[in-house]
């Protein structure tokens, strides 16, 4: 299912005294969250005048907030981009989990997790069974976040009971 705001990441401290935050990016790397001009940060809009990187996390300058104090009360809190503002081709963990898995036409469980590795991610799906399924084209098929559905091609071995 398509979400309507993606957690892009945690601000986690202040950056100087003109009211910049840092961002301690969950994208696949800092560099990406330089593509936005807006954000959301505990359900508030935000116009981001500035993103930099620094080593992995973004330095951000947030329209109206423009002090240390000011930027202070945003730690802790999560940044999110909006949804619309990426490309439909782009899919994110988040809105995986939960989408139904079909292998054959068959129902084998939904998404549960997205495990992150170096090689590939590996989604985890549950039903009457566990499997751990790699996420690159030869075992995913097809996926259709508005019909919350994926085809997936198995493997001797994907399944957690198996030999």
């Amino acid at each position: 299912m398509r979400l309507p705001f993606i957690e892009a990441g945690e601000i986690v401290t202040t950056h100087g005294v003109r009211g910049e935050v840092k961002v301690l990016s969950w994208l696949d790397g800092p560099e990406l969250l330089t593509d936005f001009t807006r954000c959301r940060v505990a359900g508030q809009p935000y116009v981001m005048e500035s993103v930099r990187v620094q080593k992995t996390c973004n330095l951000v300058k947030l329209k109206g907030i423009d002090t240390m104090e000011q930027a202070q009360a945003m730690r802790g809190k999560i940044l999110e981009i909006y949804r619309e503002d990426v490309s439909e081709d782009v899919i994110f963990a988040a809105e995986l989990v939960g989408m139904e898995v079909f292998s054959q036409d068959v129902c084998i469980g939904k998404i549960t997790q997205v495990l992150d590795y170096p090689g590939n991610a590996v989604y985890v799906v549950k039903g009457a069974h566990e499997y751990m399924i790699p996420a690159v084209k030869q075992f995913i098929l097809s996926t259709d976040l508005e019909g919350n559905r994926m085809e997936v091609k198995l493997l001797e071995g994907m399944r957690d009971d198996e030999n």
